[in-house]
Parts: structure tokens; C-alpha cells; sequence
């Protein structure tokens, strides 16, 4: 072999040559799939035009098979508790390829964070920072040279005093612990003084606990032996580590029912994936960094969270080790579930919760309760706050309650607790099902036999099954199901709050308002909301069955649109709506307690608006009621918008796309496979490093040649299809010029006294740029990273005051011909108003001075985007014209009406409070008075009470009227069949049981209320139409 030809093979290192690299990255594609037999085709036509290092297509399939076990992610054979076979990627081999990766490795935050600015991640929240368990948290700090500072352990600092850390944090940027001083007296008797916790700085510490062999305490006082410090030194988890830096990696599990087919034919599978809570919340937006676990058509979420807790908590005892992408060196890290962000189905799935049907509708307090409680005074008021928070310990204790209660053999006392507490666990179930079945075979078999007896015997097998029997969820280390299934914004803001709002909207329109919003909502200025180009007509002829991007972009704009389309109320709901959910979707928080000050005003109104139109809608829908928790949450967890499942329900599609080439022998295994092969291959072109096989180096690890890795870098197309963005895809002060035209070698200059730069009232400042030529430009890019056109509306930095704002609307811009670097903004510049818009509520904007006013700002000025809508009532806007209808790109005959503005110099601009892009920066510039939110009705408890009487009027009219409609019924009729049967099967179970309990008049599946997860009378959640309602 020649050495060129040797060192083209390393380029392209671990395939044979560029063209087995590129036929495997063909193969596994995300979103573009490619059958066997496609594949035959591209080999065959690949050898047809004489390309090179052409594989066969059995070559090429061993290639990747062997490559696979290399570098890739073991697929797992597993079988549930219940039986059921499945095959799950191992999800510790998946963090472990991002810490190993160059790319990704220095993103990894390993410790909770007290934030110098806003909070905007996971790590920020109480949850890290205060409630887990530091034994959970990434337990040492390496300072390097081998030396590492654990938790729970004696460590010196440079002063000389004793502490013991407790939980590491970063804080401006560096490492600290919270930690306890320790005192030694004269006669070495150490005591901790744990009342009081004090912070210490990491580098302030000189010796850890295996340094201070002289200076260990010959004992411990008597309060620090019954706290056990003493035995927890040295740290247990120094041995696991085995000299390596352990730390922890958080993971966040979804889990859905998803249908495998792209058609509408429903095809349930079970699918689970995860993504690492230690990246932050940008990256985790990308389709790169969601990964899939598993996927069946049999096994439940609980099932196959079972096997994915048996991965996870192997790693507690035995950490995985890695090469650091970061430092080249072996580390180790354990896994935890940081939380469970899924639709609400299945978090009442995962909270062993009845469902949004029983009387407790709510997983995570006490709210709730029979219907005469609910409809009572106080029952309704309690429906607006928290209730008593559901507990770990509780759920346990209440799931054991019913099966032991299952071991008397009496199902309806089974229910009878189930309806009374809320708590329902669909796996659990299963088990109690099958204690109950047993206890009836047992009594049949031995009808001798006493009740006693067989309870004793049940019991027994409990107790020594009780791990088994318990839901999985439950005995996660780490993670609390009550706590750690946060409110999820997709489902239950946009498919439910706005959901909720616009199913109320629409069906009380006539065809002729529905024309008139769809004209109105076809002339939004989307600038500054980063949504999709709107269909009017699509959402108008669809809208019963829109998903969350199409109620996204309702939410944004259609409280400018119905101000005279609905009654007042219904408008005052949409502004509540809007204002709440641009609020959630928050990515930054500056001001926590002012933050949550507007959000607790803003949920009150969006609660207290609903129960004036509709009281029973607070009785009736969870999602409702649900809001009143989001407060925890984001104290919790930070800005719920990091907890949102649309990444999840966006890699539907991926799954989808391996589904339909599975022949469906075994999906769980085909699908699982095909995944963990992209793992692989992503992997691979991002410079990842694995273990080597090599006899000569057993703990080496290589990554894939210089001409992979370089792929990904030069090759945007690829970034697009494996769902990668580059970290510095838009780089604040950018500029694009306006592109050439056919025919034109150079593009056309000006002097700036040709250009609106003229007209500016502060030219005088850029007097040195007058003798420039300047070319127009078509785009540039604002210091948040968003790109802006003309007739973009923007913030910028005051010429006059660099610690003030100016809002305005970019006319033109200008970039110097002969130093691209240098662009000009010219900003028509408007003012804000002093009050806020009388109809909206919302700040808005005015011409200064009573007419167009120009100013020239500095690229580098531009802080951010905003969107702002056109006053068309103040202007008088209205449909004034008639255009042609396109139809296959060409105007056709027919033509349509169009909404046009009425442009003036006394023009008035709301800014839309309402827009989720930029919220947060939109509050920070404008003065409070313009942003604090306000409560519509003040007396709260007074309109709760009214709201009451209301509802029960009105379920008394109901109850009435189908009272009377049964007595005609059964006069005409008599008993009726399905009563007689339900007496019947009563009878057949009282005398299979032989319990005088079960003679009662409820039959045995009876229950006071349903389980199912959402009301009959709720539209399904789903964005698949044929979606079932999951019984929980």
C-alpha cells in the first residue's frame, strides 16, 4: 500500500474509503430513509458511472454491522415485569458519547448555578440548588493533579479551619460549597456546627480528607455521632470512582403513545426517549441532542421505564467511564431522571394518578373532590389555588393500601380508595387484578378455605413481591413523580388554555365573520414572531383539528383582530390568554419575584375569566386548573419553555420514518436498531472518541479521521439532516448585502446624501462618512442573534444616551463600499406612549415629534427585534381592494378581497405583549407601569362565590331535566335491560366472593367517577386525530 493511499484510509478513518463513509451516512439520515432496495439502486448506479471503492451491498452492510459494535450503542433485549418483550438502546452509552465529545463535552454543566443574570436553565431552579439529595449532584470538585474534594467529608482551608462540603454550585463563574465548619477542641473531639451553613470558595481549600492524616479528630461529639458524619468519611463513592473525577448526568424522560404509520390507520406504539438535562436549553431544542430509548407495541411506558431504571441505577454503583472530550482524561459520571416531560395523560400515568376524569383531577395536590364538594363555595374557591401537595410517600402508602385491601378479594373496596384519594397506577393495577383473581380461583377451588386464610397467604406473597408490584416511577432514586412531572406548555397552554378559547371563538362565528378574521389575520406583520408564514384560509378551514403551530401563531395575533368579533368578555379572555402564555414562554428570567408577581396576577385572570363565561369549566377541565402550579415549577426547574415536549412530538417523525421500514415482525427491535445506528454515525462525524479493541492499547480511545469531521464543519446540508445547528450560526453585527442582479458584475454605490440616511436628524454625528460610497443592504443580524430586514421593528441603544432605548422601524441599510465591515441603520423613529393602549392594554407606539423622524444607529446598537401591530381601528383599516387568487403559482381568474393598512403620518403601533419571541427583552426596556400586569377583578373571593351560585343553578336545571326525562323513560319503557344484567352480574360476584360486602348495589366494575384521563366532553389533546384517551 502506498503511503498516499495509507494516509487517504486514515482521513477517512473507520471506513475503508470516503465513499463507504458517505453510503453509511446515506443509509442513516434522520428524515430521509433509505430501503435495501433503494440502496441496490444507488450501488448499482454508483458502479454504472464508474465510481470508485464501490462496496456490494453484502460488504457494505458488514462494514456498518462491524462498525456498530466499534463505536455504537448496545441494543438491549429486555422483558418487562409483566411479560412483555422489547429491546431498548442502552441510555447510558448515549450520555456517555457526549461527554466524550469534543463538540458537545465543554457545553456540559456538572454543578447547580446561582445565576449573575437571568435564570434560563435547569440548573438554576431550587431543584439542584436546594432539594435533591447531594449525594445525587455531582459529589467531588477535581482540583487537579489527581486531587478531589468529595461531599459529607473533612477538608481544610488555606486559614486553617475545618469544613465539611455538603453540595458543590458555581457562583460569578467559579466553584463553591455549601458546607458546615467543624470546631476541634483541646482534647480532639470534633463537632460540626450543622445550624448554620456557611459558603466556601473551592480554590480557598489546601488539603481534602485523604491529606489530613494529622489532623483527623481523634472522636466526635455525641450530636455528630447520631448524625453519622464521622461514618461517611472517607466518602463511599471515592471507591466506585476508583481515582477517576465522578460527577452526575441528568436525564429527562418522555414517554407517549405515538402511531407507527404515516397514514391516518392507527398503529400504537409505546415510545420512550430521553435528552441530557446537563446541556443547556438551546442545544436541547435541536433534534441532534434527542435521543431515543425504546419503543413497543405491547410493553407500557412503565414496563420499559423498569429495564431503563435497571441501566440507570447500575451506574450508582458502577459509574460509566469515559475519555473527557474537554481534558483527554477518564472520568466517570452516574445517571439520575431529572424529570418526566410528557403530555398530561401520562404524567398522571407516571404520578400513579387517577386522571383528569376522577374526582381528584389533579397529580400534584388534593384539589378536587365530589361533585356537590366542587360545586359547593368552598369546594369552587379551592379549584384557584394549589391544594395540599401530593407527596412520594403518600402515593406509596396509598398504592400498598390497595393491594393489600385486593388481598381481601373485594374489588369495589379497591375502587372505593382509588375514587377517594386519586391515586391509580395503570401497572399497579395489573397486579391487583391479578391478587383479586387468584383470591376468587382460591376461594373456588377450596370453598372450605377461610377468608383469612387466603388473605394471609396473599399478603405474604405482597410482601415478598413489593418491588415488583410498585411502580418503577416510584422507586427511581432521585426522582419524585409528584414533583418532577412539570407542567408541560405544549398540551396544556396551547392544546389547552388557547385550545380551549378558540373552539369557544369559532364555532359562534358565521361564515361571514370567519371571512372577515381570515382577512384581518392574513395582513398580521409577522416581523419579530417567529412563526411560520400564516394560512388564514388553512386555519379557518381547519379549525377544529389545528395542531400546536398553527395555535402558536393564534395566540400571538388574534387579540388584534377580534376586538369587535366577539363579546367583551371573550376578547378580554383572549388578552388574558395571550399575555399568560407570552409569559411561559419566557426563555429568560431577570427578575424572579417580579416575574412571578405578573404571573400569578396573569393566571387569576385567565382562571377567573373562564369560570365568569363558563363556571363549570374550572370543574371540568384539569388544564384549568393545572395553571395555579406553574409558579412551583418554574422555581423548580426555571422557565418551563426548557421543559417542552415539541422537540419530543417533532422527533415523532423520525420514529415514524424507521417504523415504516420495519417489516413488523419486530418493531421494537428493527426501530431500535436502525436508531442506535444514527447514534453511531452522529457520533462519529461530530469527532466523538471511542474505546479501541487493540491488543496493544486496551485503554485507548480513537475518534473518526479529519476528512469525517471536517464533513460536519463544511458541509451545512449535513448539519440540516441530522438536525445539528452550529454553535455560531449567527454572529451579532453580521451583514448580507443585497444579492447581484443578472447581468451586474458590481453592485451599485451612492453617497450617503442620496440615501434616507440624509434626512436623519442625527447626520451631523456621522460627518466622516459623508464622502463614502455605500452600497444597500439586505439583512444583518442583532445582538440576540436574530436577523432583520427593512421594516423590521427594533430596539436599539439611544444615540443621545447609551443607558437608554429607542424603538424604531429599520428603513434602510447602508454598508461602506470599500470597508464592508462598517453598516448604518437608518431607524424611523417612533415613542412610546405614556399610557398603554386603551382597547389592549398593551404599551404602544406614536410617531415622535407627529411625523417620520429618522436616525442613523451603529449596527452593533441593535439589541433585538419586537413585533408590533398596525391600530387599525385608531387608522381605520379595512378591506379597500381585490387582488387575483394564485393557483399553481399564477394568477388566475378569480380574484379575492384584501386587507389593507392605512399608512399616516399619526399612525399608532401596539406592541404586541402577547408575542412569545423576545418577551422577556420587550420587559426589560419598557417602564414597569407599562408591563405590571393587573387583576380584572380585584374582589376575587366575591366572584368566586357568585361564579358558585351560578354553577350549581345551572347543574341543578340539568339535573332536574334529566330526572324527569329517566321517569318518562322508564313509564314507558319499565326496567330497563342493562339494569337487570348489572343486578344479575352483582349477584354472580357476591357468591363467587362470599363476602356480604359485595352484595351491595354497585356492581363490580362500577365506578363513582370515571379514571379516563381527560372528560368526554374535552377534545382529545392529540394532534394525531385517531389518538385514543389512555385510561389511567
Amino acid at each position: 500500500m502506498s503511503a498516499d493511499t495509507s494516509s487517504s484510509n486514515r482521513q477517512w478513518a473507520p471506513y475503508d474509503s470516503r465513499t463507504m463513509f458517505l453510503l453509511d451516512l446515506l443509509g442513516n439520515l434522520p428524515r430521509l430513509p433509505v430501503s435495501d432496495s433503494l440502496m441496490r439502486v444507488f450501488l448499482w448506479i454508483l458502479k454504472e458511472t464508474g465510481a470508485r471503492d464501490v462496496p456490494s451491498f453484502a460488504h457494505l452492510r458488514k462494514v456498518q454491522i462491524a462498525l456498530r459494535k466499534q463505536n455504537g450503542v448496545p441494543t438491549l433485549r429486555c422483558e418487562s415485569a409483566l411479560g412483555n418483550i422489547f429491546y431498548m438502546n442502552d441510555p447510558c452509552s448515549i450520555i456517555a458519547k457526549d461527554w466524550s465529545n469534543p463538540q458537545i463535552r465543554p457545553y456540559i454543566h456538572v454543578y447547580p448555578e446561582e445565576p449573575d443574570g437571568p435564570v434560563s436553565e435547569v440548573w438554576h431552579g431550587l431543584k439542584w440548588r436546594q432539594e435533591m439529595d447531594p449525594d445525587a449532584l455531582s459529589p467531588m470538585w477535581d482540583a487537579g493533579s489527581g486531587r478531589h474534594y468529595y461531599v459529607n467529608e473533612l477538608a481544610e482551608l488555606h486559614d486553617g479551619q475545618l469544613v465539611i462540603p455538603i453540595r458543590w454550585f458555581i457562583r460569578r463563574g467559579q466553584v463553591h460549597a455549601d458546607a458546615f465548619s467543624v470546631i476541634v477542641n483541646v482534647e480532639g473531639i470534633a463537632s460540626v456546627r450543622d445550624s448554620e451553613e456557611i459558603v466556601v470558595a473551592a480554590n480557598d481549600l489546601s488539603k481534602n480528607f485523604l491529606e489530613l492524616d494529622d489532623r483527623l479528630p481523634a472522636a466526635w461529639d455525641e450530636h455528630a455521632q447520631s448524625w453519622g458524619y464521622g461514618k461517611k468519611m472517607p466518602n463511599p463513592l471515592r471507591n466506585i470512582a476508583q481515582g477517576d473525577p465522578l460527577y452526575t448526568s441528568y436525564i429527562d424522560y418522555f414517554g407517549d403513545d405515538v402511531s407507527g404509520n404515516r397514514s391516518k390507520s392507527w398503529n400504537k406504539h409505546w415510545n420512550a426517549y430521553i435528552t441530557h438535562r446537563n446541556l443547556p436549553r438551546k442545544m436541547l431544542q435541536q433534534e441532534f441532542h434527542t435521543h431515543f430509548i425504546s419503543t413497543s407495541p405491547h410493553a407500557s411506558i412503565t414496563e420499559q421505564f423498569g429495564k431503563f431504571k435497571e441501566a440507570v441505577e447500575s451506574t450508582h454503583t458502577k459509574p460509566v467511564q469515559v475519555r473527557d472530550g474537554l481534558s483527554g482524561q477518564t472520568v466517570r459520571f452516574r445517571v439520575y431522571v431529572n424529570a418526566e416531560p410528557s403530555d398530561n395523560p401520562m404524567q398522571s400515568e407516571t404520578s400513579a394518578h387517577i386522571g383528569g376524569g376522577g374526582n381528584l383531577f389533579c397529580r400534584k395536590c388534593d384539589a378536587g373532590g365530589t361533585d356537590k364538594h366542587k360545586e359547593s363555595d368552598c369546594g369552587f374557591e379551592s379549584l384557584f389555588n394549589p391544594g395540599t401537595p401530593r407527596t412520594k410517600d403518600d402515593v406509596v402508602l396509598a398504592l400498598k393500601q390497595q393491594v393489600n385491601t385486593a388481598c381481601h378479594g373485594v374489588a369495589q373496596h379497591v375502587k372505593d380508595l382509588q375514587t377517594k384519594t386519586g391515586v391509580k397506577d395503570a401497572y399497579t393495577q395489573h397486579w391487583i387484578d391479578n391478587i383479586l383473581e387468584r383470591a376468587r380461583s382460591m376461594k373456588k377451588s377450596s370453598p372450605s378455605r377461610s377468608k383469612e386464610s387466603i388473605q394471609e397467604e396473599l399478603t405474604q406473597w405482597v410482601s415478598d413481591n413489593w418491588s415488583t408490584i410498585l411502580t418503577p416511577f416510584y422507586t427511581m432514586p432521585g426522582f419524585d413523580p409528584t414533583k418532577d412531572t412539570p407542567i408541560e406548555i405544549l398540551h396544556t397552554i396551547l392544546l389547552g388554555l388557547v385550545k380551549y378559547t378558540w373552539h369557544g371563538t369559532h364555532t359562534a362565528w358565521n361564515s361571514s365573520t370567519k371571512d372577515q378574521y381570515a382577512l384581518r389575520l392574513q395582513a398580521t406583520d409577522v416581523n419579530g414572531l417567529s412563526i411560520p408564514a400564516i394560512r388564514a384560509g388553512y386555519i379557518l378551514q381547519y379549525a377544529n383539528s389545528l395542531i400546536g403551530r398553527q395555535l402558536k401563531t393564534i395566540a400571538q395575533t388574534i387579540v388584534f383582530h377580534v376586538r369587535d368579533l366577539v363579546p367583551p368578555l371573550y376578547f378580554q379572555l383572549w388578552v388574558a390568554v395571550g399575555e399568560l402564555s407570552a409569559l411561559l414562554w419566557h426563555s429568560e428570567i431577570y427578575n424572579m419575584d417580579e416575574y412571578l408577581d405578573d404571573l400569578d396576577i396573569a393566571i387569576a385572570n385567565v382562571l377567573d375569566l373562564f369560570a365568569e363565561i363558563d363556571p363549570s369549566k374550572i370543574v371540568q377541565k384539569i388544564k384549568i386548573h393545572l395553571q395555579t402550579h406553574d409558579r412551583y415549577d418554574i422555581l423548580r426547574f426555571g422557565p418551563l419553555v426548557g421543559l417542552s415536549t415539541e422537540v419530543f412530538e417533532s422527533f415523532n417523525a423520525v420514529f415514524r420514518y424507521c417504523s415504516i421500514h420495519s417489516n413488523h415482525r419486530a418493531p421494537s427491535r428493527d426501530i431500535a436498531l436502525q436508531l442506535a445506528a444514527q447514534e453511531s454515525l452522529k457520533h462519529c462525524v461530530t469527532g466523538g472518541y471511542w474505546p479501541t479493541d487493540s491488543a496493544d492499547s486496551p485503554n485507548a480511545w480513537t475518534n473518526a479521521g479529519l476528512g469525517i469531521r471536517d464533513y460536519l464543519t463544511n458541509q451545512p446540508i449535513l448539519q440540516r439532516l441530522l438536525g445539528w445547528t452550529s454553535h455560531t450560526a449567527q454572529i451579532p453585527g453580521s451583514v448580507l448585502s443585497v444579492p447581484l442582479k443578472r447581468g451586474q458584475k458590481t453592485r451599485p454605490t451612492c453617497s450617503l446624501s442620496q440615501t434616507k440616511a440624509a434626512s436623519a436628524g442625527n447626520i451631523g454625528a456621522f460627518s466622516d462618512s459623508r464622502s463614502s460610497q455605500w452600497a444597500e443592504g439586505r439583512s444583518f443580524v442583532s445582538q440576540s442573534k436574530e436577523v432583520c430586514t427593512n421594516g423590521t421593528w427594533v430596539f436599539a441603544r439611544s444615540p443621545s444616551d447609551n443607558n437608554q432605548s429607542v424603538v424604531g422601524r429599520v428603513a434602510e441599510i447602508l454598508i461602506e463600499a470599500t470597508n464592508s465591515t462598517r453598516t448604518l441603520i437608518v431607524l424611523e423613529q417612533f415613542k412610546v406612549a405614556a399610557v398603554r393602549h386603551e382597547t389592549f392594554k398593551m404599551p404602544y407606539l406614536v410617531s415622535s415629534f407627529g411625523e417620520s423622524y429618522l436616525i442613523l444607529a451603529a449596527k452593533q446598537d441593535v439589541k433585538f427585534a419586537v413585533n408590533t401591530q398596525h391600530d387599525c381601528a385608531h387608522a381605520g383599516c379595512g378591506v379597500s381592494s381585490r387582488r387575483a387568487v394564485l393557483q399553481e403559482r399564477e394568477e388566475s381568474g378569480r380574484t379575492e378581497a384584501v386587507f389593507v393598512h392605512k399608512q399616516g403620518q399619526c399612525d399608532q403601533f401596539i406592541i404586541n405583549m402577547t408575542s412569545f419571541h423576545n418577551a422577556h427583552l420587550v420587559r426589560q426596556v419598557l417602564p414597569r407601569h407599562l408591563t405590571a400586569h393587573r387583576l380584572l377583578f380585584p374582589n376575587r373571593s366575591a366572584k368566586h362565590l357568585e361564579q358558585a351560585r351560578r354553577l350549581r343553578q345551572t347543574n341543578n336545571t340539568k339535573r332536574e331535566a334529566a330526572k324527569e326525562k329517566r321517569q318518562k323513560k322508564t313509564k314507558t319503557s319499565g326496567p330497563s335491560r342493562r339494569g337487570a344484567q348489572s343486578e344479575a352480574r352483582t349477584k354472580q360476584v357476591a357468591e363467587a366472593c362470599g363476602s356480604e360486602a359485595e352484595s351491595s348495589d354497585a356492581p363490580e366494575d362500577s365506578f363513582e367517577r370515571s379514571g379516563e384521563a381527560e372528560s368526554a366532553a374535552e377534545e382529545p389533546e392529540s394532534e394525531h386525530p385517531r389518538k385514543r384517551k389512555r385510561l389511567i
